[in-house]
């Protein structure tokens, strides 16, 4: 059977978790979204809302094991948005009441993201993750060469934010290039844009 195939609206909390577990130990986003108890029930809220929005376009990758997702692309396509107004706005209230004190740096990590995008016709990985127990075994790759053999297809461009330094040889190895850098206001954490032309 085919292990690649476009997510269903059904996908949404096996995708919000796999994000979940892989993002809390990111270097730039588990720092940014710590609670001080160590508890992820606000990460996983948060993580939900973007898979949601991202789940309102047939752009959604994932990679099938054994029956179960193990790895995920999340993609938005050129003139669409990650989040919906509403959306938004449920991700602010959730900040200001899980995150109070990270409040102004992530408004501010939110404001280099957008100012970072580019302005010519791409698809946008939002986000990339395999589930902690599939790592190493190439999944989450294979599943984003697949993308972009069809993207490459289309004659379309992809772009993404790598927030982690460790991955960016990965990416580069599959065609992208790194375009910029900017910083976490706070933790210095570094995030790298990075473009690929089609092929």
């Amino acid at each position: 059977m085919e292990p690649y195939r476009t997510a269903e609206p059904d996908d949404g909390a096996a995708i919000a978790e796999i994000v979940t577990l892989a993002f809390s130990t990111d270097p730039l986003w588990g720092p940014a979204l710590a609670r001080a108890d160590g508890g992820l029930s606000h990460q996983r809220a948060y993580w939900d809302v973007f898979v949601a929005g991202a789940l309102r376009y047939p752009a959604t990758g994932v990679a099938v094991d054994d029956g179960r997702i193990a790895a995920l692309t999340m993609w938005i396509p050129w003139g669409g948005t990650e989040l919906t107004p509403e959306q938004e706005q449920q991700v602010g209230d959730l900040i200001r009441a899980e995150l109070p004190e990270r409040d102004d740096d992530l408004h501010e990590l939110f404001r280099q993201f957008e100012e970072s995008r580019p302005d010519e016709p791409h698809h946008y990985l939002s986000l990339f993750a395999t589930h902690p127990e599939q790592r190493g075994r190439g999944i989450g790759m294979g599943l984003l060469r697949h993308d972009l053999e069809r993207l490459d297809s289309l004659g379309l461009a992809a772009y993404l934010e790598s927030s982690n330094p460790a991955n960016d040889a990965r990416y580069a190895g599959v065609g992208f290039e790194p375009v910029a850098r900017f910083e976490h206001p706070t933790t210095g954490a570094v995030v790298t844009t990075m473009w690929r032309d089609p092929r």
